[in-house]
């Protein structure tokens, strides 16, 4: 069946967020914080340990006080914020003002690196008259991201679980964004690479292709098979 519409998520298939060590380096610097060695090391192995950058590694285990809200952290800007900075703050940083800071620079354009494929597959499939949206679990606007790495040209629509208030794998936020594609769920192809969550787009009957998510530079050319898949859908 042919392939009119592409949704793929946003983190760890088009997009990967900046280590936790540069992540930490940044917000640091422009505090004006020192930050010795063996210091900086401890708070950036900690913050990865629990996971405190959106985008980066799954926490090891969320905290029972913030697990309720963890469940939920997409449905909301507010709860997305919650949950990421309730996670920061299990490692005592040396000003309490920097979680906050943390989750602010997370969503800074300079943060985040396109895959070195993304911008040939959205091209490819703007080539074939293929309609493109970005569907994903998230808390806050990814469009400045994708406007200043020049990507947004080749997105039709944005569905974004914390405009709707729902969250993958419920198939009614990919049903949104089949909608605003104007295409039909059948003729769809999804990209991601969570299993369970962007599974939920193969209920409404679309295909569904994973990705892994890793490093940019661990990963150049995983998303060059979708425009085979839509070549011979």
């Amino acid at each position: 069946m042919r392939i009119k519409g592409a949704l793929f998520d946003f983190s760890g298939t088009l997009f990967r967020v900046e280590s936790t060590a540069a992540w930490l380096r940044a917000v640091l610097r422009e505090a004006g914080l020192p930050h010795p060695v063996a210091e900086f090391e401890r708070l950036a192995e900690g913050l990865e340990r629990v996971g405190a950058l959106p985008g980066g590694a799954r926490p090891g285990l969320v905290p029972e006080r913030l697990a309720a809200l963890w469940a939920q952290r997409d449905r909301s800007a507010a709860q997305h914020r919650a949950a990421f900075t309730g996670l920061s703050r299990e490692i005592p940083l040396p000003d309490p003002l920097l979680h906050d800071a943390l989750y602010d620079r997370h969503m800074r354009p300079e943060a985040w690196c396109p895959y070195a494929d993304a911008a040939e597959v959205l091209t490819g499939l703007r080539d074939r008259g293929v309609r493109v949206a970005v569907v994903s679990n998230i808390g806050w606007d990814p469009r400045p991201v994708f406007r200043a790495h020049g990507l947004d040209p080749y997105v039709d629509a944005y569905t974004l679980s914390y405009e709707h208030e729902i969250q993958k794998p419920d198939p009614r936020l990919f049903a949104r964004a089949c909608e605003a594609l104007g295409v039909d769920p059948a003729h769809a192809l999804m990209v991601g690479d969570d299993r369970h969550a962007d599974a939920g787009a193969a209920e409404l009957g679309c295909t569904v292709h994973f990705v892994d998510h890793l490093p940019v530079d661990q990963r150049p050319d995983g998303l060059l098979p979708v425009l085979g898949l839509v070549d011979r859908g």
